[in-house]
């Protein structure tokens, strides 16, 4: 995907990272010098005086110097105060030595335009552009049969400068393209990150609670009971393998638990730890499947909590389909006679209510009258409204 995104943009769009794209873009800007030569056959075979070539030779390595340094600076931020100056300068350069040495000096103005565009902003450069080519036009219609080049200057020198003012506007955005999608990555792993951490906490929670339980029931039962903590023992040798077969399956992104699944897990654990149980028959319903995994992730947690916080000696769990305004509903309800309290909600809750509201579900807690507590989860049968 990367590279697929990487060929999209030209090659002149990219800074230079290394020494060789530097001199692959240097070869690539000298060619374009050659629209010089008509400046420099004047200084060789114009009958200027020694005097004149040698200060218009001079005026000519400084004008090329100062533009090959605006045009090499493109993919960096120059202050835009000092871009305007040498601009300003450079004008000036094309001016005085169009005035003075005559119409083959006006290509000067061209790079003028170029270099405006290549080094400016696009909302100063869409000025700027413009005015070098005015300004051109002006100098033209000064020197001595310069209206005759102006048609071959003018429409190089407003589709140069143009044209490099959009390769700075897809440099600009080639680097900000790389950085959202440098972005994007880091999120993409953050939310892989909570996703994991939310699985192994549910996986992990209620499977430690049910073989701490346990373990406590085998202690209590060794000394007289053998057989019965044997049993227990058992037990714990069966959730601990089923928690690392979850925990793979998290881990490799495959696990989708159920309902029937996890309403006999729930009977179970409510068993182990003498809580009188009321649970539903296996449900039968029109549920996705990533609906059926929330309401099951729902019913894990809630049955953990009670096991390991609530005290109580009775759980009811119900599953009612709801007909409301906003459609159709799968609702599971989880409460218990225990102490109550309000609702926390730390990462299992939290968790929940993603998942749920992922499905376009909801997720409500909290007490249930003067004792004990409720959880409501609850899904849309079918499409997910």
């Amino acid at each position: 995907m990367q590279a697929d995104e990487e060929r999209r943009f030209p090659e002149i769009a990219k800074e230079p990272e290394n020494r060789r794209q530097r001199l692959v873009k240097a070869l690539w800007i000298s060619i374009w010098l050659f629209y010089l030569s008509a400046p420099v056959t004047d200084l060789v075979s114009g009958g200027h005086s020694p005097g004149v070539r040698l200060l218009g030779g001079l005026g000519l390595a400084a004008f090329v110097a100062w533009y090959l340094v605006l045009v090499f600076r493109t993919a960096r931020q120059m202050a835009v105060r000092k871009v305007l100056v040498s601009l300003a300068v450079l004008s000036a350069q094309a001016t005085v030595l169009s005035l003075t040495l005559g119409r083959e000096w006006l290509v000067l103005f061209v790079y003028v335009a170029i270099s405006s565009g290549a080094a400016l902003p696009g909302e100063i450069s869409r000025w700027t552009v413009p005015a070098a080519a005015a300004l051109m036009t002006a100098t033209a219609f000064a020197v001595p049969g310069g209206d005759a080049y102006l048609a071959s200057l003018l429409i190089p020198a407003l589709m140069g400068g143009f044209a490099m003012a959009g390769v700075r506007a897809m440099i600009r955005t080639t680097i900000e393209l790389r950085q959202a999608r440098a972005t994007v990555a880091q999120l993409a792993a953050n939310e892989e990150r909570l996703r994991m951490a939310r699985d192994l906490h549910d996986l992990l929670g209620h499977s430690l609670s049910l073989i701490t339980l346990k373990s406590e029931l085998a202690g209590r039962m060794l000394p007289g009971q053998p057989e019965a903590a044997a049993q227990q023992v058992a037990d714990i040798e069966r959730v601990s393998r089923q928690a690392l077969v979850d925990v793979r399956e998290a881990v490799s992104g495959y696990r989708r638990p159920t309902l029937p699944g996890e309403l006999a897990g729930a009977r179970t654990a409510l068993a182990a730890a003498g809580v009188v149980a009321d649970l539903p028959a296996e449900p039968v319903a029109d549920l996705s499947e990533e609906a059926e995994s929330a309401l099951a992730w729902s019913l894990r947690e809630a049955v953990t909590n009670v096991v390991r916080h609530s005290g109580a000696r009775r759980c009811t769990v119900a599953l009612a389909d709801r007909q409301t305004l906003g459609g159709r509903f799968m609702e599971l309800t989880v409460s218990d006679d225990g102490a109550g309290g309000p609702a926390v909600h730390g990462n299992g809750l939290t968790g929940l209510t993603e998942r749920l509201e992922a499905v376009g579900g909801a997720l409500s807690a909290g007490p249930a009258g003067k004792t004990g507590f409720r959880l409501v989860a609850r899904v849309p049968l079918g499409s997910p409204s």
